[in-house]
Parts: structure tokens; C-alpha cells; sequence
């Protein structure tokens, strides 16, 4: 049995699932086992093997450390798969069970997504409402030191166990920040972290705003149900999607939400060495919103699952892509067990966009880039209106009359709302207005 991945985080477990809300694509048929899947094998490299043979038994009798067999044979599939791919990775007992705690939506730590760059842990994205992202931690930031421990040249997984712990229990980051000059010191607090995949709310009354902070086990049927509960309980004219620093995950759960919003069509397809590499994923008949008015805001953070559901919408024509450009990780890892409790995470296939375009180290970019910013609303030029002035006249239609003051309200409104704390939303609301205007016209 193997587990299919579409994340960039050697600690988030994506898994193959026989069904799914709506079913968004045929299931996907179970592994071949090695003989059958497997190209005939290539004859063996002897004098190769006898070399690394050579290395084996001088390290087992000229190391400064006596270390066993075992430790020294699992040292070297670690160097293996690391070498292949930033995503490939050898795991031990402890690194699978973080996998399948994560996908599962609860794990122990700080709620930070991480790869690898240049030999050092940089941040993919923060988890809402974790300590990570309470402190302030930004996609994009390259751990140099945890604690004491100076991280240039350790593993991801080393940086992971020294980053977890006890709930309670504190850590502390030594962070570099482009346009930073000096690292930034930051001490979180661990906590057992609870990822609620699926938040929404209503803005300015007719609008949702659906915010996905990953992609797991139950996504999809989470997002669907939201959709349900919005519709009841409002008349919505548009949508707002926000997958920004958004990691990935179940690449099927990314499936069932661009299924949610598509009236069918490819969502994604996968392309590998092996022929069941090499699938299709087709959203069915139905878009939930019934083609109203989409806006999906990504940025560098956005990554995987969160790519797909990007490039899927945006090639379909189903929806605007808003933000700046994704991280661009667009290949597909399969965990295979190699025993109880150990197991390789290996890239087995690339996946591409409906329209055959491939996020692989490029990312998507959006139809409309907005740049996160720090905005504020200037004041009103004058003190006075028209309906402040002696002996104006009456509104022509009985239209009450807007006076100074009302104005006022409106600008401080807009200081204190959406325009300054987040400027990209502010923009995907006034776009979803403008479209909602042409329609009615």
C-alpha cells in the first residue's frame, strides 16, 4: 500500500482516498507491487557496490563512535533520497506519525511549514492561529539557529525534532528576513496545534470569504458544507477563495474543492516513470456557487494542492487569480512503506494544469498582481458638500442628501476595515463589485 502526496512539507502526510464528497474523479487504483509495477531492473553496479561496501565496513571499524549496523544502513537511505529531491525523504517512526498527525489536522509544535535552501530551514508558511504565526513569522524566512543549535547543513528532519516539544515548552528562533540587516530573535511557546482546515465569513453583507489554511483528509467535504450553510443563510453575489500561505496537503482534498467550484472538467493530471503515475482528475457536473463571481488570492505561500486548485480554476476560466505569484511546487510524492513503522516519501510524478502547464519551480501567477501593502485612506479635501451649501437645491428624485459628516464616517470605515488590514482582500472584494455591476448592466 502506498500514500499519495501533493504537499512540499516532509511533515504532512497526503494519502490516496477511496471516495470523496461529489466524486470528483475515479478512484484511484491501488498500487502495483513492486514486480509487476517496476521496469525490469537494470543489472547492478558490482564495482559501485563494492566500493560503497568498503565505505560500510571502514566506518563500522575506523569511526571515532561505535555505531551499529542498523544506524549506519539507515544513515545511508537518508542519504539516498535526500539527494534525490528537496521533497524525498527517508522516514523513521517518528517522522511518519508526525505525517499522519498532520494531515489528520492535530500535532504537537509551532505550526510551521518548512523546506529546505542553500542548507538552511526556510519557512514555506505559517499555520493560522498557531504560535507561529502569533509571533509573526513570514513565508519566506530562513531559520538560521534553533536555540543554540546553528542549522546550516542539518537535515529538515533534525530541524523538525528540535523544533518540537513539550506544549509549554519554549524555543527559541534566530530568523534572517530579506531587508532585515540584523536576524530576528523570536521565543515561541509549543502547543498541541489544531488546524481547522476551513474558516468562512460574510463580508459587506453579499460576499464570502472562505479561507483554506490546508488541504486535509476532510477538506473537501468541510468546504461543501460551509458553501451549504453561506447559501442558507445569505444571498451571496460573489466569493472570495483565500489560499494564501496555504502549504498543500491531500491532493485529492485539492481535487474536491476545485470540484466545488467547477461545472466539470480536468482538475489536474500527473505524469511519472510508472504507468500509474500517470492519472487524471476530473471535477463533476454542479459548481455549488452556480457561476457566481470567484476570486482566489494566493501568494508566495500558496503552495501544491493550493496550485492546483489555482491553475485549475484560472485555466477553466472559473475564477481570478489574485496576489502574487505562488511558491511553485508542483511535484507528487507517494509514501511507501518499507516496514511497520518506516517508510520513504519519493517523488514519483509532476502534475500539470488542466491547460498542460507545469508549477514546477515556477508557481502560478496571478491574472491580477497585488502586492501586499500597508494602505491608508487620505482625508477628505474639503470640510463642506453640496448639501451644506445655503440655498442648494433639492435632490432631484427625494434621494436623502449626503452631508460632510456622513463622508467622514464612510473614509474612517474604510481606514479601520479591509483597506488596512488587508489590502489584497480589500482588492478581491472591489473586484467581485465591479464584476457583480457589469452583470446586472
Amino acid at each position: 500500500m502506498a500514500f499519495r502526496l501533493g504537499t512540499p512539507l516532509l511533515f504532512t502526510l497526503s494519502i490516496c482516498l477511496p471516495c470523496l464528497a461529489k466524486q470528483p474523479h475515479p478512484a484511484t487504483p491501488p498500487p502495483a507491487t513492486a514486480s509487476a509495477a517496476a521496469p525490469a531492473p537494470a543489472q547492478l553496479p558490482l564495482d559501485d557496490l563494492r566500493v560503497f561496501t568498503k565505505a560500510f565496513e571502514n566506518i563500522r571499524t575506523h569511526y571515532v563512535k561505535d555505531i551499529s549496523d542498523t544506524k549506519l544502513l539507515e544513515y545511508a537511505m537518508k542519504g539516498m533520497l535526500s539527494e534525490l529531491d528537496p521533497h524525498s525523504a527517508y522516514l523513521d517512526s517518528s517522522s511518519l506519525e508526525d505525517l499522519q498527525n498532520h494531515t489528520s489536522g492535530e500535532f504537537g509544535g509551532l505550526g510551521i511549514e518548512v523546506g529546505q535552501e542553500d542548507g538552511l530551514i526556510k519557512v514555506v508558511s505559517p499555520i493560522d492561529d498557531t504560535p507561529a504565526s502569533r509571533a509573526g513569522i513570514e513565508a519566506g524566512d530562513l531559520i538560521i539557529k534553533i536555540d543554540d543549535l546553528a542549522v546550516k547543513g542539518i537535515s529538515v528532519e533534525d530541524a523538525i525534532e528540535k523544533m518540537r516539544g513539550a506544549k509549554g515548552s519554549k524555543v527559541v528562533l534566530s530568523i534572517l528576513r530579506k531587508k532585515q540587516d540584523k536576524p530576528l530573535v523570536m521565543t515561541l511557546v509549543r502547543d498541541i496545534i489544531k488546524v481547522r482546515s476551513v474558516r468562512y465569513e460574510v463580508i459587506d453583507k453579499d460576499y464570502a470569504y472562505i479561507r483554506l489554511s490546508q488541504f486535509q483528509v476532510k477538506t473537501g467535504d468541510d468546504l461543501v458544507a460551509a458553501i451549504a450553510k453561506l447559501q442558507q443563510e445569505n444571498h451571496l453575489k460573489g466569493a472570495v477563495l483565500d489560499l494564501r500561505n496555504n502549504p498543500g496537503g491531500v491532493l485529492q482534498a485539492s481535487v474536491a474543492v476545485a470540484d466545488a467550484f467547477m461545472d466539470g472538467g480536468l482538475v489536474v493530471y500527473t505524469e511519472g516513470r510508472l504507468a500509474q503515475s500517470n492519472e487524471k482528475f476530473y471535477a463533476q457536473p454542479k459548481d455549488l456557487l452556480n457561476g457566481l463571481p470567484l476570486v482566489v488570492l494566493i501568494n508566495d505561500g500558496s503552495a501544491s494542492a493550493s496550485e492546483i486548485v489555482a491553475g485549475a480554476l484560472q485555466d477553466a476560466k472559473r475564477a481570478v487569480v489574485m496576489g502574487t505569484r505562488s511558491f511553485g511546487k508542483g511535484s507528487v510524492q507517494t509514501v511507501i512503506p518499507l516496514a511497520e513503522t518506516k517508510a520513504m516519501k519519493l517523488t514519483t510524478a509532476l502534475y500539470f494544469t488542466p491547460k498542460g502547464r507545469s508549477i514546477q519551480a515556477q508557481g502560478i501567477e496571478p491574472d491580477v498582481v497585488v502586492e501586499r501593502a500597508k494602505i491608508t485612506a487620505l482625508e477628505s479635501r474639503g470640510t463642506m458638500s453640496e448639501a451644506e451649501l445655503g440655498g442648494h437645491l433639492a435632490n432631484g428624485t427625494g434621494a436623502e442628501e449626503v452631508k460632510s459628516d456622513a463622508r467622514r464616517k464612510e473614509g474612517e470605515a474604510a481606514k479601520n476595515g479591509l483597506l488596512q488590514k488587508d489590502n489584497q482582500l480589500f482588492e478581491a472584494i472591489n473586484l467581485l463589485k465591479g464584476l457583480n455591476i457589469l452583470k446586472q448592466g
